[in-house]
């Protein structure tokens, strides 16, 4: 990938890869991630609640339903980078996923079960389930299952429905929106990310919140523009349009200020927080995104993007480079890389994965939503006392 140093090793020390002339940056997800976990870290060691001695370490659960290869692996991947942080990790398997064990079909139980019994548990502060496991409706059914105190994923409909009508900030009693209409004015224009009294953050799904972080990493989003508007100028196309990423993802980036162009199979479509028509800014509600078809072709999309996000989970699907727009930023997140190999050639920035990114984005949801579900138990007793 890259070219020798011309210096001497008779005059200088052994030779470090150079970047091939006019490449664009490499920027793995592990140097993104190292400012995330020093975040999770200071969280972890400032707050008593979280400590051994006289706190409980966050404590996360695993639910793994699949013989699949890569879904242990996933798994395997997040027990150590939980144990880097100090965070309790345990793994469940059910279903299939037992018989590698040497157990017995019936003996082992359900997913819902399993669930059930995790959102049940004190001890357990979080819970991940890998998907797919049934695929399709069954599995959006499950994810529902899931307590939205312990929803660390966040694909409970609570967050989903926060996210689609970009409403940010929700209250830790119920978890529930506190829609702009039903606010004060002066805690509605909230430019600089802090929530209103009585209110938290609400939780994103962990993969979409991972790339944005990355896009804030790269210089994709203007600190200087203000919150919840810090994309406004971009041009991104994020490529599959999933329930789990593509979808929320698009939404997420067009509340954020961006003009989104979202690429499925068989349509192209646009988000905008800033459509061309003046009757989509006479809702009481949260001002949100809008979704508008196009005729626009693939190529078309990327000659105008500042940003190429693909999530296409097949390993023979790829970008083409020449269709890139010279020095844009590319996201890798399928597990199949989905550019070319001279991708660097056009974008000036390339992130092969954000896996790790999504693991940090996961523990710092589990972080919050055990203190969230703290806050709730403490408004509940003093409610009781009256």
């Amino acid at each position: 990938m890259s070219a020798p140093s011309a210096v001497s090793t008779a005059t200088a020390a052994p030779a470090k890869p150079a970047q091939p002339e006019g490449a664009g940056i490499l920027i793995p997800a592990s140097k993104v991630h190292q400012a995330t976990k020093t975040e999770l870290l200071g969280v972890l060691a400032s707050d008593p609640s979280f400590k051994r001695e006289g706190g409980r370490v966050p404590r996360l659960v695993g639910i793994l339903a699949t013989e699949k290869e890569d879904a242990r692996s996933y798994a395997e991947f997040t027990r150590k980078s939980c144990e880097s942080l100090g965070i309790e990790y345990e793994l469940r398997l059910v279903g299939p996923a037992r018989r590698t064990l040497g157990d017995q079909p019936n003996v082992s139980i359900g997913v819902e079960e399993a669930i059930l019994e995790a959102n049940d548990d004190p001890e357990v502060d979080g819970i991940m389930v890998y998907y797919p496991i049934h695929g399709g409706s069954q599995d959006q059914y499950l994810q529902q299952c899931v307590s939205p105190y312990k929803d660390v994923e966040g694909l409970n409909h609570k967050f989903l429905f926060n996210l689609y009508h970009n409403v940010r900030y929700i209250s830790p009693k119920t978890l529930s929106a506190i829609p702009a209409s039903h606010l004060p004015e002066s805690l509605q224009a909230n430019k600089d990310d802090i929530p209103p009294p009585g209110t938290v953050k609400s939780v994103l799904p962990c993969t979409p919140l991972a790339i944005v972080k990355v896009l804030e990493f790269v210089g994709v989003y203007n600190k200087l523009l203000a919150y919840g508007d810090r994309a406004r100028g971009k041009v991104i196309t994020v490529i599959n349009r999933s329930e789990v990423v593509g979808r929320p993802l698009g939404a997420l980036l067009a509340n954020d200020g961006a003009r989104v162009l979202s690429v499925d199979i068989d349509s192209i479509v646009e988000f905008s927080k800033r459509p061309s028509s003046a009757l989509a800014h006479t809702s009481r509600f949260n001002p949100h995104h809008v979704v508008t078809p196009t005729d626009l072709t693939l190529q078309e999309c990327l000659r105008v993007s500042d940003v190429v996000i693909s999530a296409v989970p097949h390993k023979d699907y790829k970008v083409k480079t020449e269709w890139l727009k010279d020095g844009c930023v590319c996201v890798n997140v399928a597990g199949d890389k989905n550019f070319e190999a001279d991708v660097r050639q056009k974008a000036s920035i390339y992130v092969p994965s954000v896996g790790q990114m999504t693991i940090a984005m996961l523990q710092r949801n589990l972080l919050r939503l055990r203190k969230y579900r703290e806050m709730a138990t403490q408004n509940e007793q003093e409610a009781n006392l009256f």
